[in-house]
This record gives structure tokens, C-alpha cells and sequence, in this order.
């Protein structure tokens, strides 16, 4: 009965939400050992040289080690990614596939640049920036520690992975240099006066 609820709860979920946060899931074979994270890293010599393509999406599933860490970053996709496609992106399902398609794009060479193997990590803080940018005078309440407006969660968000001690170099990437993708993520229409982002 429970099992029951929870698909239907998880069946009310946006769509491409569900299908990355249902993606994101047999990844954690890896955790487990069934699957070596060998496997699934970002690596363009075996991509380009070997054609093994599956890791240019594998990289973006994979979130290491199984532990706090790994259910702070799961919480993060749910709730963000979920909020931008029903708040931003209602209706626009093309227009968020097409945001997560440059972002993997944009992040795939900021991993290049920074030689880091598994992008999961700076695709939540993608997620994260683009909503706080929308968001900008929400009130968040980080695990009723700190309230603060949205703006300045991707820098809260670094000053949390310093604490935990994980490297901040991916959330500094992406605060840094998604300021393009917000911009060609935001509708562009014309009106009498003419060109209007909304």
C-alpha cells in the first residue's frame, strides 16, 4: 500500500524531473559495487577514441559517495529541477530538455577545463543557479539554519560544500560562468517596442 502511494506521489512529478531523477537512481549500482564507477566517469579520450558515448550522460547521473552528500545532492535535483519546470518552464517542456542539453554541453567543457570526471554534482548547482536567478527574492530557508533571499544560494551552497569538505571547484564553475545559460534560457519575443525577454 505505501509502495503504491509513493509511484503515485513520484507519477505526479514533472517529466523530465521524474525521468532525471529516475536516471539518476540505478547509478547508485555503482555504490553498491555492481557497477565500477569506472565505468560511468567522464573520460574524452575513451569517448572520442573508444566511442564509448554513454559516458557523455553517465558522468551527469553519478553522485559520489553514498552518504549525506549523495541524498543532499538528490534532494537538491528533486527540488529545483521540479520547481523550474513548474514554475519557469510550465509548459515548456522543449525549452528545459534544451536548458539541461546546453548546460551538459556547457559542463562537459568546464570539466574538460577543470579535469573533473563525474558532472552530476555541477548539473544540481546549473539547476540551483538557474532557479535562484528566476527566484532571485524568494526567501530560503537553508535547513532552518540561515534564511536569505535566493540570489544568494549558489554562494550558500559553496560555503556548504567547504564545510562538508568536498570541492567547491564545481560549485565555483557553475556560479561562475552560467550566467550565459540563464540568459539563453529565458524566452525572447517581440513586441512593439522590440526585443523583450520575459
Amino acid at each position: 500500500m505505501a509502495w503504491g502511494g509513493l509511484v503515485a506521489d513520484f507519477l505526479q512529478v514533472p517529466a523530465v524531473t521524474r525521468a532525471y531523477t529516475a536516471a539518476c537512481m540505478p547509478t547508485t549500482a555503482a555504490m553498491l559495487e555492481l557497477l565500477s564507477p569506472f565505468q560511468l566517469y567522464f573520460n574524452p579520450h575513451l569517448v572520442l577514441r573508444k566511442f564509448q558515448v554513454w559516458r557523455l550522460v553517465t558522468n551527469f547521473l553519478f553522485f559520489w559517495p553514498l552518504g549525506f552528500s549523495f541524498f543532499f545532492h538528490m534532494l537538491f535535483v528533486f527540488r529545483y529541477c521540479r520547481m523550474l519546470e513548474e514554475g519557469s518552464f510550465r509548459g515548456r517542456k522543449a525549452d528545459f530538455v534544451f536548458t539541461f542539453l546546453f548546460g551538459g554541453v556547457l559542463m562537459t567543457q568546464l570539466g574538460l577545463l577543470g579535469s573533473l570526471f563525474f558532472l552530476g554534482q555541477a548539473l544540481t548547482a546549473m539547476l540551483v543557479y538557474v532557479w535562484s536567478r528566476r527566484s532571485p527574492r524568494v526567501r530560503v530557508n537553508f535547513f532552518r539554519l540561515l534564511t536569505f533571499q535566493a540570489l544568494f544560494l549558489s554562494w550558500a551552497l559553496v560555503g556548504f560544500s567547504l564545510l562538508l569538505g568536498n570541492s567547491i571547484l564545481v560549485d565555483l564553475l557553475a556560479s561562475l560562468f552560467l550566467q550565459p545559460l540563464e540568459q539563453a534560457s529565458q524566452p525572447v519575443g517581440f513586441t512593439s517596442s522590440g526585443l523583450t525577454c520575459w
